[in-house]
């Protein structure tokens, strides 16, 4: 179909997935856990949706979702318009070429008894994007195109540090030329000063060819610098969805609160924070959710509605959207206090500097 800047790269409607974890000794299941719950979203070109939250909250279970590389338990998901819920093997992987994944390890995501000639040329063969006499050419103008030589090519993965072996698993993703491509903790394994290359080269990829992306961390300080809207989730649920601005600026949802005072802020004890929002406890399991909202266990303003009502996303006129119905009686100083702008000097040193050399005539990286 043809795309149209109104038709979603990728859309989530009610999305959910439960995992079974107990069966009886007749395979009949005994207990499940609801990993991801009732999400809803949209990912429109050319832009970038970040996917934050605790670890265990269903973050990379989502990704997995909306590429269909796992079968929801309820809801839909259409990838570029059309409807994938339910489609075969076969007519998914080529519905596959279009939204692509970058693992958090790229060391444990390439074969090691492959090149890197062979691993990126491996997607043009299987969706016969171009002509196996053409491939090599290709092979050489996407390592190019992410900062390494063509020479490169015939190197084994061991060969790479794992900034490299990263913008290796970049140049096997544009290989399928996708409209979308999810990250999933793309860069928490890497050096900060590598975080930095690929997150500009992300962001140059992204502005040259019109990639959209799902930027799945629990880093806000690089969630920050990268994305366009942000998804706060937990316990398989989306508490908090609005523009990233908004997000940092005036979060709505206790639960956002207490993941942004938690950054650490390069200033002295004396000059931090005073006040920041806290949970109190340990974070319920997931087999037995509480009732209600499922952060009245740990919130520090619960209410007695919170502990019985189940809070749904109430959206304002402009687009934000957060499950606390309470959250404009929160105090205004714990507001201020947390929504103060978290910084990491030496990220953003790094950024400008590698943004000056983007204005520059493009280079081909040889470490990191």
């Amino acid at each position: 179909m043809t795309q149209t800047t109104t038709t979603p790269i990728i859309e989530a409607r009610g999305l959910g997935r439960k995992f079974v974890v107990k069966r009886t000794v007749f395979g009949r299941p005994l207990a499940s856990v609801g990993a991801v719950e009732d999400v809803t979203l949209r990912l429109m070109p050319g832009e970038t949706l970040a996917i934050v939250g605790e670890s265990g909250c269903g973050k990379s279970t989502l990704g997995r979702l909306l590429m269909r590389l796992i079968r929801p338990s309820a809801g839909e998901v259409f990838i570029d318009g059309q409807n994938v819920t339910n489609l075969s093997h076969a007519a998914m992987r080529k519905q596959r070429r279009h939204v692509q994944l970058i693992f958090q390890d790229p060391y444990a995501s390439l074969n090691p008894r492959m090149t890197i000639a062979q691993t990126i040329a491996e997607p043009l063969m299987l969706h016969n994007i171009v002509p196996a006499g053409q491939r090599a050419w290709r092979v050489a103008e996407l390592l190019e195109m992410v900062g390494l030589r063509p020479e490169q090519a015939s190197r084994y993965p061991h060969e790479f540090s794992g900034g490299q072996r990263q913008r290796v698993v970049i140049a096997r993703a544009l290989a399928s030329e996708p409209k979308a491509i999810i990250c999933d903790e793309a860069v928490s394994a890497l050096d900060v000063s590598i975080q930095a290359q690929v997150l500009n080269l992300l962001k140059d990829l992204q502005k040259r060819l019109g990639l959209a992306f799902v930027f799945i961390s629990h880093d806000l300080g690089v969630v920050k610098h990268i994305a366009d809207r942000v998804a706060v989730m937990y316990l398989g649920n989306v508490v908090e969805m609005g523009t990233a601005d908004e997000i940092f600026a005036v979060p709505r949802h206790p639960y956002t609160r207490a993941l942004l005072s938690a950054i650490p802020v390069a200033a002295p004890p004396s000059h931090q924070r005073a006040k920041a929002a806290r949970l109190c406890g340990d974070l319920p399991s997931p087999l037995s959710p509480p009732e209600g909202c499922r952060l009245h266990t740990r919130c520090p303003y619960v209410r007695p509605e919170c502990k019985t009502v189940s809070m749904k996303l109430d959206v304002e006129p402009n687009g934000h959207a957060n499950a606390c119905a309470f959250w404009r009686e929160l105090p205004a100083q714990d507001a201020a206090e947390v929504a103060r702008e978290p910084r990491n000097p030496k990220l953003e040193e790094l950024f400008a500097a590698f943004e000056a050399m983007a204005k520059r005539p493009a280079q081909t990286v040889t470490g990191g």
